[in-house]
């Protein structure tokens, strides 16, 4: 639900509305904190929840026991996105990675503490990730709070930040359906993967395969970011002209970085599980998917820019619809009949997968070879003025 700062923050900060920027935080954090008590009841109960999905009712019950243990963090990371948001759209960057770097050090030694020395097991795994969290949300608060360059964008807490929330949930809403349609995609292939013939060895190879598409999805994130900043700053300032080289800008990255990461897995792939695994019949079925899993990292590439670019110009409506029928319309659908009735197994999991993500692409391109710039700047200045209703119809 963050993700609508992208939007709100970004152009508000281009038109100079530096105001608005503290006041749209605000009303992103009172929309997320309230967004955690349904989440917290739920992981409060998730044996339950767990068992009804056919899961095995003793890891249902260590599960629910790691998060109900973890129920604190959910609060530290709805105020750790919003404080995120408020800073990356101000182009602030260099805070937030010290933040992280000192967190992930601390995070490192709290965790040996509560797992290895005081023995506490999945409980202590859990204490650990909270405390970590806890901590990184406060550096970054104390950094707002305190930084002469957050001075004009935080001007302390506003009560017009209790104003205008629906039109803040009209982006909202959509940004979370974005991820969440994304998200839930790569885990159902994994769940199908163990209805397979052999489910502990399809399972593993596809699990080595989306962990490594998550960790070349790095660099194409940030990409992605930067793009979602630097166009919603434009377009709240009145520069469509700007934010269009922006996005040719940042496809043109996202372009070579995908083909990049495509190239290093190729030249790689005949080693690349060792890195995960000793066994031979999973290295060899890792090398073997390799032409696939280079080909989803580097449509990933793209497809992750074009969501950066959606973000910064207020598209979220539009991406979710996007993200439905891609993935659900077309890429599920394709990935079941291939692994099952075709008897592709892993293989054609992660073909629909290249598929679903090759029509967002599409898609996306299409949206924006078609988009009038100077309208887009129209929108954005409609928004920064509060009237969302009229910004929001794309």
């Amino acid at each position: 639900m963050s993700s609508a700062l992208d939007t709100f923050c970004g152009q508000s900060y281009g038109a100079k509305q530096y105001d608005m920027v503290g006041i749209h935080m605000q009303r992103a954090i009172v929309v997320t904190m309230l967004a955690t008590i349904p989440m917290s009841i739920i992981w409060a109960y998730l044996r339950p929840i767990l068992v009804v999905l056919h899961q095995d009712k003793r890891i249902a019950a260590h599960a629910q026991l790691y998060a109900r243990y973890l129920i604190p963090s959910l609060s530290a990371n709805a105020l750790l996105r919003c404080f995120v948001k408020f800073l990356q759209t101000q182009n602030i960057v260099l805070p937030m990675v010290l933040a992280s770097g000192f967190t992930t050090l601390t995070h490192v030694l709290l965790s040996w503490l509560f797992i290895l020395k005081l023995r506490h097991g999945i409980k202590g795994a859990a204490i650990a990730f909270c405390i970590s969290n806890w901590l990184n949300t406060m550096l970054l608060a104390l950094y707002i709070s305190l930084s002469s360059s957050c001075k004009t964008t935080w001007t302390g807490f506003s009560r017009k930040s209790l104003h205008n929330i629906p039109q803040f949930l009209r982006l909202a809403f959509p940004s979370t359906l974005m991820v969440c349609l994304e998200t839930w995609t790569f885990e159902l292939m994994v769940l199908l993967s163990g209805a397979l013939t052999n489910p502990t060895l399809q399972t593993s190879v596809l699990s080595i395969c989306f962990q490594t598409s998550g960790l070349f999805w790095m660099i194409p994130f940030g990409i992605g970011a930067a793009a979602s900043t630097r166009i919603s700053n434009e377009l709240g300032a009145g520069c469509p002209k700007s934010a269009f080289l922006a996005v040719k800008v940042t496809l043109s990255m996202s372009f070579i970085s995908g083909a990049l990461e495509f190239t290093l897995l190729m030249l790689t792939r005949n080693f690349w599980g060792r890195i995960f695994t000793n066994v031979p019949e999973l290295v060899s079925y890792v090398e073997s998917m390799t032409p696939i899993l280079a080909s989803l990292v580097f449509v990933d590439s793209i497809q992750t820019a074009f969501s950066g670019i959606a973000r910064g110009c207020g598209w979220q409506k539009l991406g979710a619809f996007v993200n439905l029928g891609s993935y659900y319309l077309v890429g599920v659908p394709f990935s079941i009949l291939l692994a099952f009735v075709l008897h592709m197994k892993g293989v054609g999991l992660l073909l629909g997968i290249v598929l679903a993500l090759s029509i967002q692409v599409l898609c996306f391109l299409a949206v924006t070879l078609h988009t009038n710039w100077e309208k887009e700047a129209n929108k954005a200045a409609i928004r920064v003025k509060g009237k969302g209703d009229q910004a929001d119809i794309h």
